[in-house]
């Protein structure tokens, strides 16, 4: 059973990818992080022996720390951090622990470069509908809680891109990118290791809402509806985006917890005879 001040893998689990996940804080060593570049989803890597110069941008927030197994380094960044007004906790078990209770690793070798603040920085094509908010929900809630993304003409996207040193997404020519029939979605997930089952069955109302191809989910056409409705609600790509941000949300708790459940009205009476 864990302390008082700790966190559990499968509680922690639970939290990943939504809204009021806590910030996750790997103080691995350099050396544990290298044996194994890997990432818990969303965690930011912090030096553990300057945890009484970084702590406080947690202020106010909850975090979880995580070194190699639970002990030491997460025990004594966390005791900096609520010395600043964190609610900090540690992950049971550390790095260690999420791995071998399964937890959903990020393949950290396949990000791009940050930019002087740690942020990774993106560009895509402005008047975004599906794949360019997708992505963005999925990079802040699993990969980069602090990434930027920039919207600009489509015919400007290169340029952009190679003078702010910001990664094109969902155009042509470029990595992250349409594959075949998949969507860049779909190539984010492949290329991270996201592909959990929650997040493959987004993927195929994403590609099905961006592809034009509503035959792939039963959810396909509800989406490409908002998208259409919210790219007319806002004329600044940010504030859709922003209001987007909790279509995913919403979409991401129903692929994860709620494909099974029903609803239906009036209820029926109790004891009465359905047909």
């Amino acid at each position: 059973m864990p302390s008082f001040n700790e966190i559990t893998a499968a509680q922690l689990g639970r939290l990943v990818g939504l809204p009021e996940a806590p910030a996750i804080v790997d103080v691995r060593t350099d050396e544990d992080a290298a044996a194994d570049p890997r990432s818990i989803p969303g965690a930011v890597r912090r030096d553990w022996p300057r945890a009484g110069e970084w702590a406080r941008e947690f202020a106010g927030r909850r975090a979880v720390f995580v070194c190699q197994r639970g002990l030491k380094l997460s025990q004594g960044a966390a005791a900096w951090a609520r010395h600043e007004g964190v609610e900090a906790e540690v992950l049971e078990g550390g790095f260690e622990g999420w791995k071998a209770a399964g937890g959903t690793l990020l393949r950290t070798g396949r990000l791009p470069p940050r930019d002087a603040a740690g942020r990774t920085v993106w560009v895509t094509r402005h008047r975004p509908k599906v794949d360019r908010v997708a992505c963005p929900w999925l990079i802040r809630r699993f990969v980069d809680p602090a990434a930027v993304f920039l919207f600009v003409a489509p015919s400007e996207v290169p340029a952009v891109a190679e003078r702010f040193g910001a990664t094109p997404f969902d155009i042509e020519g470029v990595e992250w990118s349409h594959r075949g029939e998949c969507c860049t979605f779909d190539t984010m997930l492949q290329e991270w290791g996201l592909d959990t089952e929650a997040l493959s069955r987004l993927a195929a109302i994403v590609r099905g809402a961006d592809t034009a191809r509503a035959d792939l989910a039963p959810q396909a056409a509800g989406l490409l509806a908002v998208s259409l409705g919210l790219s007319r609600m806002h004329k600044d790509d940010l504030a859709q985006l922003d209001a987007g941000m909790a279509v995913y949300a919403a979409l991401y708790r129903w692929c994860r917890d709620a494909v099974d459940e029903t609803h239906n009205w009036p209820t029926p009476a109790k004891g009465a005879v359905v047909p």
